[in-house]
């Protein structure tokens, strides 16, 4: 392969340990702020409060169980402690299942305990982050298994939720696949955007631009995107690491693939979804992106029931 970087570099998978907790705390924060106080209103309160937990005594205690109202692949877990803590430090959390794991219908997956008035305001915002993490997760699975044994790698996009891209990467992963870049400052991705201005400067080529940009940002892999086969031998020139093939048919991505060989990695994206993913897990690709385990996925049935 002529790229300068390997495959695994192209393609990460963001572990629970490589997220900032003030990020994860931030948003825990305004969660219950929103949902005690009215977060975003002109008429929010300025004393949070559940004004029907007030029924509840302090001093009254509780256990409660996460249950599975149907199967699905778990995410969110770490979560758990992070939020109770938020509301009360005496909560606690018990379980034996790691994210990434199935989680059958009508199974107890966790064990929380604790001051009740504080576990029933903690409830709505605990079963959410793991409901909306885990349908991800679930979705992406779906995905994941449709290309068990192909080389070819699952990629998410940046067709995330603004403030949430990493827990929703952090989810992707979970169901078994795989990250693309980040954000912006990560990779240097020339869409066909990015073409058609860069082509409106006739001063330098498109392989002197990549040269440039190149030199200035070395330890970054290029990756350039093209949507007709007449476009390649110009972007072959310019020596990316990655070429998007976007929105190609069957027989123009095979094509594509043969075209380009060795000479770079090949990522299929565009209208990627169940129904065409296995026509294209055998072609040869190193790389199928999409976003819709992300964007079009549906949030998981989680119980939370009083013993």
């Amino acid at each position: 392969m002529a790229s300068r970087f390997t495959k695994d570099a192209l393609s990460q998978r963001l572990t629970w340990s490589a997220i900032d907790l003030n990020y994860i705390q931030s948003i825990i924060s305004q969660a219950q702020l929103e949902d005690m106080s009215g977060l975003g209103l002109k008429s929010a309160q300025r004393h949070p409060i559940d004004v029907t937990s007030e029924i509840i005594p302090n001093e009254e205690k509780g256990t409660a169980t996460l249950v599975a109202r149907q199967s699905f692949t778990l995410c969110g877990l770490h979560l758990v402690p992070l939020i109770l803590a938020h509301y009360d430090p005496s909560l606690n959390f018990q379980t034996d299942y790691q994210d990434g794991d199935t989680v059958n219908q009508d199974t107890s997956f966790g064990t929380l305990a604790g001051p009740s008035k504080s576990l029933l305001q903690a409830e709505r915002i605990l079963l959410n982050f793991l409901q909306y993490l885990s349908g991800i997760a679930t979705t992406t699975k779906a995905y994941s298994d449709c290309l068990n044994n192909s080389e070819t790698r699952l990629l998410d996009t940046r067709k995330t939720t603004p403030l949430y891209r990493i827990l929703e990467k952090y989810a992707f992963v979970c169901g078994g696949g795989y990250n693309h870049r980040y954000g912006l400052y990560d990779r240097i991705m020339i869409k066909d955007n990015h073409i058609a201005v860069l082509e409106s400067n006739t001063e330098h080529s498109l392989v002197e631009q990549m040269d440039q940009l190149r030199a200035r940002f070395t330890e970054l892999p290029i990756q350039i995107e093209v949507d007709s086969l007449d476009q390649l031998n110009k972007v072959l020139d310019a020596q990316p690491d990655c070429i998007l093939l976007d929105n190609f048919s069957i027989e123009a991505t095979k094509e594509a693939i043969h075209i380009i060989g060795d000479q770079a990695y090949t990522e299929a994206s565009g209208g990627i979804n169940l129904n065409n993913l296995a026509d294209l897990k055998n072609l040869g690709l190193d790389f199928i992106s999409t976003g819709a385990p992300v964007h079009q996925s549906q949030w998981v049935d989680i119980g939370l029931d009083w013993l």
